[in-house]
């Protein structure tokens, strides 16, 4: 990168704004993920960067077993968002699903069909390099399941 003209050094995390906090960190740590203890923030910091006034959040740091940060799952105590739309199909335009890479996707989606959570589609084998499925989150985000079939290159 030219020094000139600075840039994105890394990733540091997605923000996940939900309604429930303890259902949507319940269901990523059944995926497999670190799921840190909740944290209440408020104050004119936060209230600048966000944009809004008065603002409480309560969120959980979330991290991928290597330790690195993935999610900053968020709840606003105030102010609050309202009434929320039915989750959007997977074709609609935004951010619509994260990847994670498993080491059983049938073992993931028993544990998830267990707890109560179902699939978008299917389990599919994709040019026998993965087996991948979507599984939505209790607030609508689609996560995808990625396991590296023996044999696959990489």
């Amino acid at each position: 990168m030219d020094s000139d003209h600075p840039g994105v050094t890394g990733f540091v995390h997605v923000g996940l704004v939900v309604e429930d906090l303890d259902e949507t960190v319940r269901f990523l740590a059944l995926l497999g993920l670190d799921c840190g203890e909740p944290g209440v923030f408020s104050g004119e910091w936060i209230d600048r960067i966000i944009g809004l006034e008065n603002v409480t959040v309560e969120l959980v740091m979330v991290r991928a077993p290597d330790g690195s940060d993935m999610f900053e799952v968020v709840r606003f105590h105030s102010p609050s968002a309202g009434a929320q739309e039915p989750a959007p199909a997977a074709n609609r335009p935004g951010l619509r699903h994260v990847a994670f890479k498993v080491d059983d996707v049938r073992g993931v989606v028993e544990r998830v069909r267990e707890a109560g959570w179902e699939t978008v589609g299917e389990i599919v084998d994709f040019e026998n390099t993965f087996l991948l499925c979507y599984v939505r989150e209790p607030e609508g985000l689609i996560v995808e399941l990625a396991e590296r079939l023996d044999g696959a290159a990489g």
